[in-house]
């Protein structure tokens, strides 16, 4: 059982909107919020010392989105929260909860300045501001989570290259392919049959070549998204993951959904992966070359 429930919390997930795009999911999360508590008026909400109604929760939901959007921020560079690709609904939910915190701790100091003077100085009120405040951001964090839910049941779908009946065709003659260093003092020269795939490593990308029926190694120094423009004019060595470039016609088995796949390439047991905003153009062209 307590297997199941880590699985389950460690499944790939998509990003929550808010947290994939801060600015405007604090924006969000504050128009929401006002529009409910102008509409409903819920949990006794009234007008502060020097404004209006109107005024006095506007106030409150945009210093509540503001903090959102400094606590979104702030988590990202958490190395647990850092990595879009590897989102997960544990982290879902933990940076939720810390979300709904920080919007109703917003709201409870916000009281000082904005409600009359009163005795706000202690536990109870504290919690009482704090369950207030989160009941009405979770409307719009909610949400997001909830329309996500329909990739989280996505069945995995697996696809095995078929094994070759009869002998390969001769193969076209191939137009060697250089790559060339940052700083143009590097090249590397191979054919496309010959790259496997690539992986960036900080400054360097790694190209892992099949030549004289061996395995080798390269590293250039470069950014991924160079080499990718490098390689932009062959179809079929595409860009997987914000970290690999692979070669689509190498390709043993295929397993995912529509949150990415792994992918096994010919002759390696690692698996590499596509990312969920690469899936769409991966299909294309892994369709077109089938």
């Amino acid at each position: 059982m307590i297997v199941k429930i880590k699985n389950w919390l460690n499944r790939n997930f998509p990003q929550n909107l808010v947290i994939r795009k801060p600015l405007a999911g604090a924006l969000m999360i504050s128009l929401v919020s006002l529009a409910f508590v102008l509409l409903y008026q819920p949990l006794g909400a009234h007008p502060g010392k020097f404004l209006g109604f109107e005024l006095t929760m506007s106030a409150y939901v945009l210093t509540g989105g503001l903090l959102v959007f400094f606590l979104v921020k702030g988590v990202k560079t958490i190395p647990f929260f850092s990595d879009e690709q590897e989102w997960t609904i544990l982290k879902e939910l933990s940076a939720i909860v810390i979300l709904l915190l920080g919007f109703g701790v917003a709201v409870y100091f916000s009281a000082f300045i904005i409600e009359e003077p009163a005795d706000r100085w202690n536990f109870p009120t504290f919690f009482d501001s704090l369950a207030k405040a989160s009941l009405v951001a979770i409307i719009p964090l909610g949400f997001f989570t909830l329309i996500n839910m329909r990739f989280w049941f996505a069945t995995d779908q697996v696809w095995v290259a078929p094994v070759q009946q009869s002998a390969e065709p001769t193969p076209q003659p191939e137009k060697e392919i250089r790559i060339s260093s940052q700083l143009k003092k590097e090249e590397l020269k191979f054919y496309p049959s010959e790259f496997i795939y690539a992986e960036s490593e900080g400054n360097y990308v790694n190209f892992f070549l099949l030549q004289d029926e061996k395995l080798k190694k390269e590293v250039i120094r470069n950014s991924i998204s160079n080499i990718e423009d490098q390689l932009a004019h062959i179809p079929y060595l595409v860009r997987t993951h914000r970290a690999f470039i692979v070669n689509l016609k190498k390709i043993t088995v295929k397993k995912g959904n529509a949150l990415g796949y792994d992918l096994k390439l010919s002759g390696l047991d690692i698996e590499i992966p596509v990312s969920r905003n690469k899936v769409k153009d991966f299909n294309r062209l892994f369709e077109q070359l089938s």
